[in-house]
């Protein structure tokens, strides 16, 4: 949380002010604070340490020298309340703390969505490499069983065979790793922007913090969902084994490469906002940059 610069006490206005009062708006030394508690009228009063008072400091119009508070969405940018029934006369508005509210919930939504989708998706990465990989082992003892009744004689070859099979499957599964991989890193992706969230929500609400939030939700839209692919599978068909020719003794085996599944909702992109950010009018224009003068 954002640490308030080093304040006086408001009463005795001698002391360190390490207390700040919820209700009265001012900051208390222990002395004071002690007093105040003490009164009849005042004695319930709600404390918190000064250090965690986030300081109420808003953007301003340069034009107007008034605290932005509304934004102008014909515009795009956030204006004061003479910008409103001047210049952006006519334009469709909304506050300004109505917009961060709604870019916090909505990249709330959004990000918790991919999350739980990400973490949906590794669970049947994982699912799949385990069965793909037992079904891998099965061949294995299927060729093994194999070669023992015939002994000595294919030795040789059902070392061949197994390592065709482990090596050709082994590329396979190396595709199920790296996907897993990916999926792993655009989780990590998404919990690193909830955390950037978590540290948005604890900073004050101005034009900066819109900006941010913005910013966010970009970043947001970027992050991608991999949709979970079709598993490769593996398949052994024995043959009637004879004395001649080692090698025609064995079946065959088949494994499958793997593949994106088809289906409707392989990437579901959140729509981009229409704009990057909202500026700060400084100018009284209604033309977005580069064409206005607006300053962020």
């Amino acid at each position: 949380m954002a640490q308030a610069a080093s304040k006086t006490c408001d009463i005795c206005v001698s002391a360190s002010g390490s207390h700040y009062c919820l209700e009265c708006g001012q900051y208390f030394c222990d002395n004071c604070k002690g007093f105040h508690k003490r009164q009849s009228v005042t004695k319930n009063h709600q404390f918190q340490s000064s250090s965690d008072v986030i300081p109420e400091v808003k953007s301003k119009c340069r034009d107007h020298n008034e605290d932005v508070s509304f934004v102008c969405n014909t515009c795009n940018v956030a204006v004061c309340s003479s910008c409103v029934t001047g210049s952006h006369s006519g334009h469709a508005f909304s506050k300004l703390l109505d917009s961060i509210s709604q870019l916090k919930e909505k990249n709330t939504t959004d990000l918790r969505s991919k999350v739980h989708e990400t973490t949906q998706n590794m669970k049947q990465l994982e699912e799949g490499l385990k069965a793909f990989d037992v079904k891998v082992e099965g061949i294995v003892k299927a060729i093994t069983e194999e070669g023992t009744k015939i002994k000595t004689m294919v030795d040789k070859c059902i070392s061949e065979k197994i390592a065709s099979v482990k090596d050709q499957s082994r590329k396979e599964r190396d595709k199920l790793t790296k996907l897993l991989e990916d999926t792993q890193m655009d989780l990590e992706a998404g919990r690193d922007l909830d955390k950037k969230m978590n540290e948005l929500n604890k900073t004050r609400n101005d034009g900066k913090l819109l900006q941010s939030l913005q910013k966010l939700t970009d970043d947001i839209a970027k992050l991608t969902v991999k949709p979970i692919p079709e598993f490769p599978n593996i398949q052994y068909t024995a043959k009637s084994a004879t004395d001649n020719d080692v090698k025609q003794l064995f079946g065959n085996y088949i494994i499958s490469e793997m593949r994106a599944q088809q289906t409707m909702n392989r990437e579901r992109e959140l729509p981009s906002p229409k704009s990057s950010g909202i500026y700060i009018c400084s100018c009284g224009g209604n033309k977005p940059p580069p064409y206005g003068r607006h300053q962020l």
